[in-house]
């Protein structure tokens, strides 16, 4: 479960970490950045697994770069390229999903089925990525059939790139309001911040 963290307060980070949550997700790279960075100078001790799932300008991969232990959407190679290329010797290769639009909306990010090979053949190439899988933020319907069936063909995309590349392990997919149709679609990681720290505040948003 990893556990989304935008907008909400150190205090609640912390109030997850004493419940025994390790993995958290931001979506906006400011916000991000100084949150890893305060939990790193002032709670090392935490070992605290950093995701972010927000879309990167290509201006900000290297905040993303030089902070995140994973990034969830990468859908083109350009933001590929910068990320590994921005990589601090120090650290260890970030571990990459490839963003799938599932549902074809032109207002979401991510490449479409075809695309997912291309871009995962690059990614195998760069030094300082390691491809792990797929995620997608699927059309946003109350039907359960409709959201079994989107998350079924994302776990069949994520069984074919694992054919060829070992490392493929990982379906980031399903949120707060379908979690349930995501895991039994094989979901490996859930991606919860509603049901966990309730309501959002944008009004800070970073």
């Amino acid at each position: 479960m990893l556990a989304v963290s935008k907008t909400k307060p150190v205090e609640a980070i912390l109030e997850a970490c004493q419940s025994g949550q390790r993995m958290f997700g931001e979506n906006y790279v400011q916000e991000g950045v100084s949150k890893v960075a305060l939990f790193r100078e002032q709670h090392s001790d935490l070992d605290i697994e950093w995701h972010f799932i927000g879309p990167i300008q290509s201006n900000k991969t290297r905040p993303v770069a030089e902070h995140f232990d994973w990034v969830h959407t990468i859908d083109r190679a350009k933001i590929a390229q910068r990320l590994s290329d921005q990589r601090p010797e120090n650290m260890s290769p970030i571990q990459v999903l490839i963003q799938v639009n599932t549902s074809g909306e032109t207002s979401k990010s991510g490449v479409n089925d075809e695309q997912v090979f291309e871009l995962a053949q690059l990614i195998s190439e760069l030094p300082n990525l390691t491809l792990r899988g797929v995620m997608s933020i699927p059309e946003n319907v109350s039907d359960y059939e409709s959201q079994l069936a989107a998350f079924k063909g994302l776990a069949e995309v994520k069984a074919k790139l694992a054919q060829k590349y070992p490392s493929v392990d990982t379906l980031s997919m399903g949120m707060s309001g379908d979690m349930e149709a995501a895991i039994e679609a094989g979901s490996t990681i859930v991606r919860i911040g509603t049901a966990i720290f309730g309501a959002r505040d944008y009004s800070n948003k970073a």
